[in-house]
């Protein structure tokens, strides 16, 4: 085979594949927003609806906690709804509540409860005022939300669960108090079937309000007539003229209005108003900047390997004579050391494994997202998905490392399988029960419970081990991949570098491109994860990974070829830290972010950012770490193999 023809496809292969997925990214998202086979409910007019309460969330202190951990009304009886694990590991505690609504019965001034407030449920009240909590509910899965005038843009926009209440100050008074939201007035939008009775809810809304109840007669619990709250007296609350202020020993009564509102909005497309992205703009623009570093680099690419390479190969099978080879420089001298086994071969195998389970883990997720599988009506489903998927690439992680570890002549494939099975995960759980240990002793609810970690535990010892020694024994099995050149018994002496060939300098370079492919679609994943709104545009995410993989694999190569044009052959472990060093750069911006964009307070909350965003970081660095290293060794068996070696 010729040279050029063996080397001109891959930018041909990225060509193709850009577009490709240019395409996916353009498809309409709408398609993707539920579960195939998911069965919506219908009611009939005055059939029960039940109001489910889940967490109490806040993006101030990153820490939930249970509806009823504050002196909220409860029903005679706390059932708990039976989560899945994804959401258990979200901190989601879904329970029902004592709001029971009629299906199109709306109602007005309806009492709840009258609670007396202790001087520590007082105290509790206002730590979360101050942190600026918001009450999390669902009705047939669909969470509450507050819309949100915007003057400047004249649309509405809608945030997930209202505040707990609001800090304040009365007229002619500086000393600031706390106020309750105590009066929700409920708006259920539901799509009326034209051929029946039946109606299916499509929006949950409410407005809250702080008002300060009073009752003309003795209090007789839910029919007690309110002085402040009448419908046949006119007296209905618009605002929070009269706020009911947080202070212990007094009472406080919890009311509530619900009204329906038919709606042209069909039960397939309800989740439009929360997946509503006003940015997309911005969504392309990411998409242009990623794609301009990729022509840059694929550029390059073809740059060398068409003219540059296919130069080299063919001077280097036309020389004749020993003497014109020893006159010649740059990388066919290093062929006799380019394949020789680097220093911690062992660690290298683990963390391309690892990489391998990661990227297989990725690409399946990712794929089933675009298709719609893991819509976010199905909460939990990404993160259980994510945890099952990665379990069962344990196969593949044990598979690549044992092949790469019998490529480096190693023969104790159960020790490189322990270290697969175990480095990692090991790692990734330490920092998770340490984390978790923390979120314990603040008495958050989003402490994963000891059930939960022992499924966890579980799943990782019982699954994930097992695959890895089965793929591990699979790879063993196969021969070992010969290298296209041989080995020199003597290493030769790398010659002194030139300072831009410097080790430090060309890692930190080379991640800098990977993560400039990125980091705007990473600005909107920070969002969705500490700010709580929500993430669904798959498209354009599976679009920038394939970003990713393609600036990985090709500012890896770019960088190989100087590195052995300069007669160092030290390649193996500085192809894999080239582009893994773009996790360095994900978590600088990671903390840009913490100080620019969240308003954390508490010591505990940084920790957890930082925490995370370090494993995350982790997790970013094996992944990339494992794309640059596999287009290394692809790329140095490619050239090696196409040149005459006497």
């Amino acid at each position: 085979m010729r040279p050029t023809a063996m080397l001109r496809w891959p930018a041909a292969a990225a060509a193709l594949a850009l577009v490709f997925l240019l395409l996916i990214a353009a498809a309409p998202p709408a398609a993707a927003f539920y579960l195939p086979g998911v069965a919506p409910n219908d009611f009939q007019k005055k059939d029960p609806l039940q109001v489910k309460v889940n967490k109490l969330s806040s993006t101030k202190t990153q820490l939930p906690y249970s509806y009823y951990s504050l002196p909220f009304c409860k029903p005679d009886t706390i059932v708990d709804s039976a989560e899945n694990l994804g959401e258990v590991l979200r901190g989601d505690r879904i329970e029902n509540s004592p709001y029971v609504f009629e299906m199109r019965e709306p109602k007005m001034c309806q009492i709840v409860c009258k609670a007396t407030i202790s001087d520590k449920q007082a105290k509790e009240l206002k730590e979360k005022i101050e942190d600026e909590y918001r009450v999390n509910m669902i009705l047939d899965n669909l969470p509450l939300v507050v819309p949100i005038t915007r003057p400047d843009r004249d649309d509405v926009v809608f945030q997930g669960g209202y505040h707990v209440g609001v800090k304040g100050q009365y007229a002619g008074s500086k000393d600031e108090k706390y106020f309750i939201h105590n009066h929700l007035i409920f708006l259920v939008k539901y799509h009326k079937d034209e051929n029946s009775d039946l109606s299916r809810i499509v929006g949950f809304e409410v407005k809250p309000f702080s008002v300060k109840h009073q009752f003309e007669e003795k209090w007789n619990d839910a029919n007690t007539r309110l002085s402040t709250c009448h419908p046949h007296a006119n007296k209905i609350i618009i605002n929070s003229d009269t706020p009911q202020e947080v202070e212990a020993g007094k009472d406080i009564i919890f009311t509530y209005d619900v009204g329906f509102e038919e709606s042209d909005i069909k039960w397939a497309s309800r989740w439009d108003t929360y997946l509503l992205m006003t940015d997309d703009q911005i969504h392309w623009f990411s998409i242009v900047n990623s794609l301009m570093i990729v022509l840059f680099l694929s550029g390059m690419v073809a740059m060398i390997m068409l003219r540059t390479l296919y130069r080299d190969i063919s001077r280097y099978n036309q020389l004749e004579t020993e003497e014109e080879a020893q006159e010649e420089t740059g990388w066919k001298l290093v062929h006799g050391d380019v394949f020789r086994p680097p220093t911690n071969s062992d660690l290298l195998c683990v963390y391309v494994g690892t990489g391998v389970q990661f990227f297989g883990m990725l690409l399946v997720t990712m794929m089933f997202a675009v298709l719609g599988f893991l819509s976010p009506s199905n909460r939990g489903g990404l993160m259980t998905a994510m945890l099952l998927i990665w379990v069962l690439m344990g196969l593949f992680a044990g598979y690549a490392s044992s092949r790469l570890y019998k490529m480096f002549k190693g023969s104790e494939w159960k020790s490189i399988t322990l270290k697969t099975a175990f480095l990692f995960p090991g790692i990734a759980f330490g920092i998770f029960f340490v984390l978790n240990a923390l979120i314990w002793g603040e008495k958050s609810s989003g402490a994963v419970p000891f059930s939960t970690m022992f499924a966890l535990v579980l799943l990782w010892f019982g699954i994930s081990v097992p695959l890895v020694f089965v793929g591990s024994y699979l790879g063993f099995k196969k021969p070992a991949i010969e290298a296209p050149v041989k080995t020199n018994k003597i290493p030769r002496q790398v010659p002194e570098q030139a300072w831009y060939m410097n080790p430090a300098f060309t890692i930190l370079i080379g991640g800098i491109l990977p993560f400039g492919a990125v980091f705007i679609e990473l600005f909107f994943i920070l969002t969705s994860i500490w700010l709580h709104q929500f993430y669904y545009i798959f498209g354009f995410l599976f679009l920038v990974f394939i970003i990713l993989i393609i600036t990985c694999a090709e500012i890896a190569i770019v960088l190989c070829y100087f590195q052995l044009c300069s007669e160092d052959y030290m390649w193996w472990w500085r192809s894999y830290l080239t582009s893994g060093s773009s996790a360095i750069y994900l978590f600088l911006y990671a903390g840009f972010y913490f100080f620019t964009k969240l308003q954390i307070t508490k010591l505990v909350s940084g920790i957890l950012f930082f925490g995370y965003m370090l494993l995350a970081s982790f997790s970013f660095f094996v992944l990339t770490g494992t794309i640059g290293f596999c287009a290394c060794l692809w790329f140095t068996r490619l050239i090696y193999s196409s040149v005459k070696i006497d």
